[in-house]
């Protein structure tokens, strides 16, 4: 099974924001107003809030989180807002020279799973396939199945499940089975129901269930 350290998750964390700089470049304005994965925002919605999330900076959006009650995705929205209205080449820009940029507050897996889920929220509606590598990959899926980090699981989503990748060397939980690729295993734990058809087993119907808007 393939490891990487923390200065290779932040690595890869540089390469992902890059890529995905590169991608919206070459994008039109409609694919850019076209609904993204992640509920109630378009694509380029999707773009600004990866650039507010290098711009805003962890204590900001801390007192962010507390002004609006705790509550994580509200204050995603508000920071979100910030930089919203500015052209998506200047949005590739800013992402682009803050590829490098690490946290000393946290380390790398939070940052590393946001822009890899976010980067399948623009490219999915888009028809635009991407492969993930397999060491982000593995790191993002441990994140999510043995921190269990506010703001990322969807609510319930793995209680009395079992997780099983087809494509590589992971499984988390016990219980009904849900197998498919990884990546979409990282999609259903995130709540996106848009990776339901690329999963099969017995614990498939309970969790299609379980991500019903």
């Amino acid at each position: 099974m393939a490891t990487v350290g923390t200065i290779g998750l932040w690595d890869a964390v540089a390469d992902e924001r890059r890529g995905l700089a590169d991608l919206l470049d070459t994008l039109t304005p409609g694919q850019l107003a076209t609904p993204s994965l992640c509920a109630a925002w378009t694509v380029r919605d999707v773009a600004a809030h990866l650039v507010a999330a290098v711009e805003v900076g962890m204590p900001s959006f801390v007192w962010t989180v507390l002004a609006s009650r705790g509550d994580v995705h509200a204050a995603s929205r508000k920071c979100t807002a910030l930089v919203a209205s500015r052209p998506v080449p200047e949005l590739a820009g800013a992402l682009r020279r803050k590829a490098g940029q690490r946290s000393r507050l946290r380390g790398p897996e939070g940052p590393l799973t946001d822009i890899l889920v976010h980067g399948q929220d623009i490219r999915r509606p888009l028809g635009l396939s991407r492969r993930i590598p397999e060491s982000p990959l593995l790191a993002a899926l441990r994140f999510l199945t043995e921190q269990r980090t506010v703001g990322f699981v969807a609510k319930g989503v793995l209680s009395g499940l079992s997780w099983q990748a087809t494509d590589l060397d992971w499984s988390h939980g016990t219980g009904p089975a849900v197998r498919g690729p990884a990546e979409a295993l990282l999609l259903a734990i995130t709540g996106r129901p848009a990776a339901l058809p690329d999963l099969q087993g017995e614990g498939t119907p309970t969790l299609r269930t379980r991500l019903a808007p």
